[in-house]
Protein backbone atom coordinates (compact mmCIF):
# COMPACT_ATOMS: atom_id res chain seq x y z
CA UNK A 1 0.00 0.00 0.00
CA UNK A 2 1.25 3.08 -1.01
CA UNK A 3 0.13 6.39 0.66
CA UNK A 4 1.19 10.02 -2.04
CA UNK A 5 0.26 13.04 -2.88
CA UNK A 6 -2.48 13.09 -5.39
CA UNK A 7 -2.27 14.56 -9.04
CA UNK A 8 -5.10 15.64 -11.82
CA UNK A 9 -4.77 12.14 -13.33
CA UNK A 10 -6.73 11.18 -9.75
CA UNK A 11 -9.60 13.10 -10.27
CA UNK A 12 -12.19 10.98 -11.01
CA UNK A 13 -11.11 8.42 -8.02
CA UNK A 14 -10.64 11.24 -5.46
CA UNK A 15 -14.23 13.10 -6.43
CA UNK A 16 -15.68 9.15 -6.15
CA UNK A 17 -14.07 8.97 -2.07
CA UNK A 18 -14.96 11.98 -0.72
CA UNK A 19 -18.48 12.07 -1.78
CA UNK A 20 -18.59 8.56 -0.21
CA UNK A 21 -18.01 10.80 3.18
CA UNK A 22 -19.70 14.29 2.50
CA UNK A 23 -22.56 13.26 0.09
CA UNK A 24 -25.38 14.60 2.24
CA UNK A 25 -23.02 18.03 2.49
CA UNK A 26 -22.69 18.41 -0.93
CA UNK A 27 -26.33 17.91 -1.72
CA UNK A 28 -27.05 20.88 0.83
CA UNK A 29 -24.43 22.45 -1.24
CA UNK A 30 -26.49 21.89 -4.27
CA UNK A 31 -30.01 21.81 -3.08
CA UNK A 32 -30.36 18.64 -4.97
CA UNK A 33 -30.20 14.97 -3.78
CA UNK A 34 -28.71 13.99 -7.17
CA UNK A 35 -25.59 11.48 -7.02
CA UNK A 36 -24.63 12.33 -9.95
CA UNK A 37 -24.86 15.91 -9.73
CA UNK A 38 -22.49 15.83 -6.64
CA UNK A 39 -19.41 14.07 -7.91
CA UNK A 40 -19.59 16.09 -11.22
CA UNK A 41 -19.80 18.78 -8.45
CA UNK A 42 -16.79 17.73 -6.34
CA UNK A 43 -15.09 16.49 -9.58
CA UNK A 44 -15.02 20.23 -10.95
CA UNK A 45 -13.27 21.29 -8.22
CA UNK A 46 -11.03 18.81 -7.60
CA UNK A 47 -9.55 19.56 -11.58
CA UNK A 48 -8.77 22.70 -10.32
CA UNK A 49 -6.03 24.05 -8.01
CA UNK A 50 -6.40 27.05 -5.41
CA UNK A 51 -9.64 25.90 -4.15
CA UNK A 52 -10.16 23.51 -0.73
CA UNK A 53 -11.00 20.24 -2.97
CA UNK A 54 -8.41 20.85 -5.22
CA UNK A 55 -6.22 17.26 -5.71
CA UNK A 56 -3.70 19.95 -4.86
CA UNK A 57 -5.42 19.36 -1.26
CA UNK A 58 -5.53 15.82 -1.59
CA UNK A 59 -3.23 12.24 -0.95
CA UNK A 60 -4.34 9.15 -2.28
CA UNK A 61 -4.21 5.69 -1.42
CA UNK A 62 -2.59 3.05 -3.97
CA UNK A 63 -3.20 -0.55 -3.32
CA UNK A 64 -2.19 -3.43 -5.97
CA UNK A 65 -1.85 -0.66 -8.45
CA UNK A 66 -5.71 1.05 -7.86
CA UNK A 67 -6.47 3.98 -6.09
CA UNK A 68 -8.28 2.82 -2.76
CA UNK A 69 -8.84 6.20 -0.62
CA UNK A 70 -8.38 9.98 -1.05
CA UNK A 71 -8.03 12.12 1.82
CA UNK A 72 -8.77 16.18 1.55
CA UNK A 73 -6.01 18.24 3.99
CA UNK A 74 -5.21 21.81 3.69
CA UNK A 75 -3.89 24.59 6.10
CA UNK A 76 -7.02 25.89 8.43
CA UNK A 77 -5.90 29.55 8.06
CA UNK A 78 -6.27 29.43 3.89
CA UNK A 79 -10.32 28.27 4.30
CA UNK A 80 -12.08 31.47 3.43
CA UNK A 81 -8.99 31.89 0.24
CA UNK A 82 -9.70 28.22 -0.84
CA UNK A 83 -13.48 28.09 -0.32
CA UNK A 84 -14.40 31.11 -2.25
CA UNK A 85 -14.38 29.48 -5.53
CA UNK A 86 -16.92 27.42 -4.05
CA UNK A 87 -19.12 29.63 -2.44
CA UNK A 88 -19.06 32.23 -5.34
CA UNK A 89 -20.19 28.79 -7.79
CA UNK A 90 -22.42 27.96 -5.60
CA UNK A 91 -24.38 31.14 -5.30
CA UNK A 92 -24.47 31.42 -8.81
CA UNK A 93 -25.62 28.21 -10.23
CA UNK A 94 -27.60 26.36 -6.81
CA UNK A 95 -28.22 28.38 -4.00
CA UNK A 96 -27.80 32.49 -4.02
CA UNK A 97 -27.76 32.64 -0.01
CA UNK A 98 -25.25 29.64 0.39
CA UNK A 99 -23.16 30.78 3.54
CA UNK A 100 -21.29 28.00 4.93
CA UNK A 101 -19.84 27.94 8.40
CA UNK A 102 -16.24 27.91 9.02
CA UNK A 103 -15.05 24.34 9.88
CA UNK A 104 -11.59 24.99 10.72
CA UNK A 105 -9.43 28.21 11.37
CA UNK A 106 -6.11 29.26 11.86
CA UNK A 107 -3.31 26.94 14.16
CA UNK A 108 -4.21 23.60 12.33
CA UNK A 109 -4.34 21.73 9.40
CA UNK A 110 -7.97 20.89 8.26
CA UNK A 111 -8.78 16.55 7.77
CA UNK A 112 -11.52 17.78 5.78
CA UNK A 113 -12.83 14.60 4.40
CA UNK A 114 -11.56 11.17 4.22
CA UNK A 115 -13.22 8.06 1.83
CA UNK A 116 -12.40 4.62 1.40
CA UNK A 117 -13.62 2.27 -1.51
CA UNK A 118 -16.38 0.23 0.09
CA UNK A 119 -14.76 -2.82 -1.36
CA UNK A 120 -11.69 -1.87 1.30
CA UNK A 121 -13.76 -0.59 4.60
CA UNK A 122 -12.91 -2.45 7.31
CA UNK A 123 -8.97 -3.09 6.46
CA UNK A 124 -7.51 -0.54 8.34
CA UNK A 125 -6.87 1.77 5.24
CA UNK A 126 -8.80 4.91 7.03
CA UNK A 127 -6.45 4.54 10.28
CA UNK A 128 -3.38 4.01 8.16
CA UNK A 129 -4.83 7.29 6.42
CA UNK A 130 -4.75 9.18 9.21
CA UNK A 131 -1.35 7.39 11.40
CA UNK A 132 0.06 9.13 7.82
CA UNK A 133 -1.08 12.21 8.40
CA UNK A 134 -0.28 12.46 11.95
CA UNK A 135 3.21 11.48 11.41
CA UNK A 136 3.73 14.19 8.21
CA UNK A 137 1.95 16.89 9.80
CA UNK A 138 2.05 16.66 13.69
CA UNK A 139 5.12 14.88 14.03
CA UNK A 140 7.19 15.88 11.44
CA UNK A 141 5.89 19.36 10.66
CA UNK A 142 5.23 20.17 14.30
CA UNK A 143 1.27 21.14 12.75
CA UNK A 144 -2.33 20.89 15.01
CA UNK A 145 -4.21 18.70 12.73
CA UNK A 146 -8.14 19.22 13.35
CA UNK A 147 -11.28 17.26 12.13
CA UNK A 148 -14.92 17.15 12.37
CA UNK A 149 -16.99 14.03 13.55
CA UNK A 150 -20.25 13.90 13.41
CA UNK A 151 -22.20 12.52 16.61
CA UNK A 152 -23.93 9.86 14.59
CA UNK A 153 -20.65 8.29 13.89
CA UNK A 154 -19.04 7.06 17.14
CA UNK A 155 -17.75 4.56 15.11
CA UNK A 156 -15.39 7.14 13.67
CA UNK A 157 -15.01 9.14 17.09
CA UNK A 158 -13.72 5.87 18.33
CA UNK A 159 -10.92 5.50 15.98
CA UNK A 160 -9.78 8.95 16.32
CA UNK A 161 -9.46 9.14 20.33
CA UNK A 162 -7.84 5.63 19.69
CA UNK A 163 -5.10 7.77 17.44
CA UNK A 164 -4.60 10.73 20.06
CA UNK A 165 -7.07 13.40 18.82
CA UNK A 166 -8.30 15.04 21.76
CA UNK A 167 -12.00 16.79 21.83
CA UNK A 168 -11.56 20.63 21.61
CA UNK A 169 -15.38 21.92 21.32
CA UNK A 170 -18.41 21.86 18.92
CA UNK A 171 -18.60 23.12 15.30
CA UNK A 172 -21.91 23.38 13.15
CA UNK A 173 -21.30 22.25 9.41
CA UNK A 174 -24.10 22.06 7.24
CA UNK A 175 -26.76 22.52 9.69
CA UNK A 176 -25.48 19.47 12.03
CA UNK A 177 -23.39 20.04 15.07
CA UNK A 178 -20.16 18.26 15.21
CA UNK A 179 -17.74 17.54 17.55
CA UNK A 180 -14.14 19.60 16.78
CA UNK A 181 -11.23 17.06 17.32
CA UNK A 182 -7.28 17.80 17.40
CA UNK A 183 -3.85 16.51 17.84
CA UNK A 184 -0.64 17.96 18.19
CA UNK A 185 2.86 16.56 18.10
CA UNK A 186 4.03 13.75 20.57
CA UNK A 187 7.34 14.54 20.24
Amino acid sequence: MIIRKATIKDAEYIATYLLLAMEGIVYKFIKEENHAKAKDFLLYFIEKENNQYSYENCFVVEDDNEIVAAVNIYDGAELKLLREPIVQYVRTHFNKDFNPEDETQAGEYYIDTLGVSPKCQGKGIGSKILQFLIDEYANKKQYTLGLLVEEENPNAKKLYLKLGFKPVGNKTLAGKKMEHLQIKSIQ
